[in-house]
């Protein structure tokens, strides 16, 4: 391969434009504050706060109920302040939150932090995927997120190895203080999404503000058409795609379980595993959304996930049958199979998010498919868990059927969704947005002229 060839292919890692360079710096500046302080987290909580790992978990899964009630009113609320205003605010509260942290003692205030951070992580992230998919050009969309994400795995490793390092030091005043860097990180991020172009979102909040201190009526003004909640496509597609999102589970719970309980591979394995998911999810997002355009292209992706999980399912169930290097390398390869449907099927849901949503209310859009993509795949950590080790080889058959439902479901269910949302915004879309909204400036938004 010449050098040329290999200096074309590191440019593809990078960005395409200035805007989604400044998106993909971003994440990686989120994730590098979020890793650092997770990395640490078990050792803050149990020797820092003095709390049990029961107490840990419990305080998690309330938290994860209430990210669940409050995903469709967090995206309610973006409609009406704007992606960018809601994902800054959070992200700085956020941050700030970090500074509680080091004084925190006990379950109560554990428990009160944790459902706080949560309530506001989910209000910043509904901010936060509607302002992408508002502020960038429909066909640079897929894309964007695909550098997005591989910023991310960037950034959680860069704090992997910053809150290793802390660790190292075996010190619980460092521990303690260890918030703080990411609390920094942390402003520094909101500071950075504050810098950041107004979408056209935002720009029509304005506009609606500025109509309302003429006439106090504009504020009472709803936006036209029918929301997500009468999208019967949009909600099962998401609950479906919350199954085809079990691969996580598969990835970072069942085949990790599976390896410990069920094969004589020995545990440093690990580490390879998921040091080669980190690897190739940094490296090969921007390769396989490219081409990801359509919804066709996008029910493609889904396949292509489906059967690269089914494949991991099979590779990893005769793992129990083998020894020495074969199980080793099949165990790597399983994994590596279920990074790949990882990687299809963020790049299907891209598209998805990017494609079915109506403009005008992307934020309500984004709470209902959390909503359902809870609904789809929260279940899986035990009946997964259940299966492969309690059935063996028939339950990874069952887990891989599940899969294969989810993905037989998505076409149908994408195909209703598309049909829904070209009902509501037939042909231009401008006519409907100045009825609502009154003039705009120019905009790249696909409701504007």
């Amino acid at each position: 391969m010449s050098f040329t060839r290999v200096r074309s292919g590191l440019r593809q890692l990078i960005p395409p434009t200035p805007l989604s360079q400044r998106l993909a710096l971003q994440s990686l500046l989120f994730a590098t504050g979020e890793g650092t302080f997770l990395t640490g987290s078990a050792v803050f909580f149990t020797q820092v706060v003095g709390l049990s790992a029961a107490q840990v978990g419990l305080g998690l899964t309330v938290a994860g109920v209430v990210s669940f009630i409050v995903a469709y009113p967090a995206g309610r609320v973006v409609d009406v302040l704007g992606p960018k205003r809601m994902w800054s605010v959070g992200a700085l509260v956020g941050a700030l939150m970090f500074g509680l942290w080091p004084f925190m003692n006990g379950f109560a205030p554990y428990l009160l932090m944790v459902v706080a951070f949560e309530i506001i992580g989910n209000a910043g992230g509904a901010g936060r995927n509607a302002y992408i998919l508002d502020v960038m050009p429909e066909a640079e969309r897929v894309e964007t997120q695909a550098y997005m994400y591989s910023s991310l795995n960037v950034g959680f490793t860069l704090g992997a190895i910053i809150g290793g390092v802390a660790l190292a030091f075996d010190n619980l005043t460092v521990m303690r203080w260890l918030p703080l860097l990411t609390l920094a990180i942390g402003v520094l991020n909101a500071y950075w999404i504050s810098r950041l172009p107004r979408a056209s979102h935002d720009l029509r909040v304005a506009n609606r503000a500025k109509r309302a201190d003429r006439d106090p009526t504009a504020r009472r003004e709803r936006i036209p058409g029918r929301g997500p909640l009468q999208n019967v496509g949009w909600m099962v597609l998401n609950l479906f795609a919350g199954t085809m999102f079990t691969n996580q589970v598969l990835l970072n719970v069942v085949i990790p379980l599976w390896l410990v309980e069920a094969t004589d591979s020995p545990h440093w394995l690990l580490a390879w595993l998921f040091g080669t998911n980190t690897v190739l999810c940094i490296f090969l997002p921007a390769y396989t959304s490219r081409g990801v355009r359509t919804v066709d292209h996008a029910i493609r992706a889904i396949w292509i996930s489906a059967a690269f999980f089914v494949l991991s399912c099979l590779i990893t169930m005769v793992t129990h049958s083998t020894t020495g290097l074969l199980t080793i390398f099949l165990v790597w390869l399983g994994h590596v199979a279920v990074t790949g449907a990882e990687l299809a099927n963020s790049a299907g849901n891209f598209a998805f998010a990017s494609l079915l949503m109506d403009p005008r209310r992307r934020g309500e859009y984004g709470g209902v498919a959390e909503v359902f993509g809870t609904l789809g795949g929260r279940w899986a950590p035990a009946a997964y868990t259940f299966l492969a080790l309690s059935w063996g080889g028939p339950g990874w058959l069952v887990i891989a059927g599940i899969v294969v439902v989810a993905a037989l479901g998505t076409g149908p269910a994408a195909h209703a969704a598309e049909r829904f949302i070209q009902r509501e915004l037939p042909g231009t879309k401008a006519a409907t947005v100045s009825a609502a909204d009154g003039p705009l400036p120019a905009t790249d938004d696909p409701l504007v002229d």
